[in-house]
């Protein structure tokens, strides 16, 4: 296969965009999966252990909240929840090479970006709302939240942003959510057996 010798041009084998993320610095999109790694071994140093000694407490606090939500949310052993991080590894590491290749133009790319910014936010809810730390709440504010509105100002600039509406916001929340709950289930598999 001949390749295009054109400087900043894409190779025919590596498809629409592939050259270094189109002048976009990797940092931005590839920064995606370096950026959600760091938060996420909070997560996995932090989560099921927080859960175990917190939930009893949070349980009285809210008492709306049903009994199967508690019981689901204790149920997730450390394993559980350390395959549930490694199987998101690859939807954000696929998120982050998709923007890369296509110079952070990749609607999957800023969904992912989007929705690790709305993660953070939760995150930072969830301290609020259990008056403490919670697991991913250290790195929200240092780390999610500054990197994702760091990328998008770069995106932006580059003129590769795309609008933000109220209906691609739902979408990139429901993704999210759809991206944990695959994870979970396919770590509650593997786990599992």
């Amino acid at each position: 296969m001949v390749k295009s010798k054109v400087p900043g041009s894409c190779g025919a084998s590596l498809g629409p965009c592939a050259s270094a993320g189109g002048g976009l610095s990797p940092a931005v999109t590839l920064g995606l999966f370096a950026a959600w790694a760091l938060h996420d071994a909070e997560e996995v140093a932090f989560g099921p252990r927080w859960v175990r000694a917190n939930v009893p407490a949070l349980r009285k606090r809210f008492p709306q909240v049903p009994e199967r939500v508690w019981r689901a949310v204790e149920g997730v052993t450390q394993r559980e929840f350390a395959a549930a991080v490694a199987v998101m590894a690859t939807i954000v590491g696929a998120a982050a090479v998709r923007g890369h290749r296509t110079g952070g133009r990749s609607a999957f790319f800023q969904a992912a970006l989007d929705g690790f910014g709305l993660h953070g936010l939760l995150h930072l809810a969830q301290a609020a709302a259990a008056r403490g730390y919670t697991p991913g709440s250290a790195t929200s504010p240092v780390l999610v939240v500054p990197f994702t509105l760091w990328a998008r100002g770069r995106l932006r600039r580059a003129g590769r942003l795309r609008p933000t509406t109220p209906g691609g916001v739902l979408r990139g929340v429901a993704a999210a959510a759809g991206a944990t709950v695959v994870s979970h289930a396919v770590a509650r598999r593997l786990v599992k057996g």
